[in-house]
């Protein structure tokens, strides 16, 4: 299995976001389907298509993107430079399905909105201050096309924000071994509503620990993938 990442100049994105609008439709087959959900997390938050959440780790990004990934949704990850490949796969991401721009740099809006376009789920982390009005005319494409965005940063009028308030750590035991696995509380925190909490387990931290870099030629395997 191999992420894929997208060219970043306007030309090479907008040939590869049209091969890989066709390619998509293909595979899935027509409308989006409803947004899959963990079953730790089924009770906390459901996610709806056209709407924004925050959250504050790599981690909970994967947590609720492996679930639809796992069901034959594409992903696409944008603005996360340390994310862990190998990490990501362990979480149940299906990198064949999984579309990773790394740097988007000053024109993550417009690569966002790309995706957004094409792609049902979109984690962003944004790599500069988030104006009100670029949330909005994002907002208002997510509804149009059915997406759902994961935002790792500050982003105006999320509909929920999911956050870690404490973890357990698992696998080590009297000074040896290594720690496989983690216990979080996860809250929900939605406008005009009890916050919500549930535990949920967790692989280790995803992000720049383990040491998996970007791959080099990753926009050529784009390309024979929409093809």
């Amino acid at each position: 299995m191999a992420v894929s990442a997208l060219p970043v100049g306007p030309d090479s994105r907008s040939a590869t976001i049209e091969a890989l609008r066709a390619r998509m439709e293909r595979v899935q087959g027509g409308p989006r389907v409803p947004v899959a959900m963990a079953s730790d997390l089924a009770g906390l938050v459901q996610l709806r298509t056209g709407n924004s959440y925050r959250v504050d780790r790599a981690s909970l990004a994967l947590t609720l993107l492996a679930e639809p990934s796992r069901a034959g949704s594409w992903v696409a990850v944008v603005g996360v430079a340390d994310l862990g490949v190998e990490a990501a796969a362990e979480y149940g991401l299906n990198l064949d399905r999984t579309i990773w721009v790394p740097d988007p740099g000053v024109d993550w809006p417009e690569v966002a909105a790309t995706l957004v376009d094409v792609v049902p789920l979109v984690w962003l982390s944004p790599s500069g201050p988030v104006r009100p009005r670029t949330a909005s005319r994002l907002r208002a494409r997510l509804r149009k096309r059915s997406t759902t965005l994961l935002v790792q940063g500050d982003w105006p009028g999320c509909d929920s924000e999911l956050r870690i308030a404490g973890q357990q750590w698992h696998g080590v035991g009297h000074g040896r071994g290594r720690l496989r696995s983690r216990l979080v509380e996860v809250e929900c925190v939605r406008p005009g509503a009890p916050v919500r909490r549930a535990r949920v387990r967790l692989p280790l931290e995803a992000g720049s620990g383990d040491g998996v870099a970007p791959l080099d030629g990753l926009g050529d395997r784009v390309r024979e993938a929409a093809g």
